[in-house]
């Protein structure tokens, strides 16, 4: 899967916002490049929620590395509750295409470039988690 496959996947759930920061959007550089996806018809970024979905195109500071510092790597993180445990298929933090804990957040799973054997299930929880969002909204 490409990052725009799991653009194109999160782009097609009714009601969504995604945040993409860029250069002169207000948010801090280290944002630019990423997407943050929110449960919002209305449009507005809620205030009290963090996104259920998010794609980050770089390793931050003070997580550990999932080798997104080389070209074309990139993580999908996904919220999914109390499942996670039950999800994760390894612990290599910079494995590709399989599960992962989320490297901070406990309740999310991460997929580093997500492929054939991972592009069922990221759809599914990426689908769940849209849907779980929506009472929060």
């Amino acid at each position: 899967m490409s990052i725009d496959d799991v653009l194109a996947t999160l782009r097609g759930f009714e009601g969504v916002l995604e945040l993409a920061p860029g250069e002169g959007s207000g948010f801090p550089e280290l944002a630019w490049g990423d997407h943050f996806f929110y449960h919002s018809p209305s449009g507005v970024v809620p205030e009290r929620t963090q996104p259920y979905a998010t794609i980050v195109t770089k390793d931050y500071p003070g997580e550990p590395s999932s080798d997104l510092d080389r070209p074309g790597r990139y993580r999908v993180n996904v919220h999914v509750g109390r499942t996670a445990g039950e999800l994760v298929e390894s612990t290599d933090r910079t494995a590709t295409d399989v599960v992962l804990a989320h490297p901070v957040y406990g309740g999310w799973v991460s997929v580093v470039n997500p492929g054939e054997h991972t592009r069922t299930v990221l759809e599914e929880l990426l689908a769940r988690a849209h849907a779980a969002a929506a009472p929060r909204a």
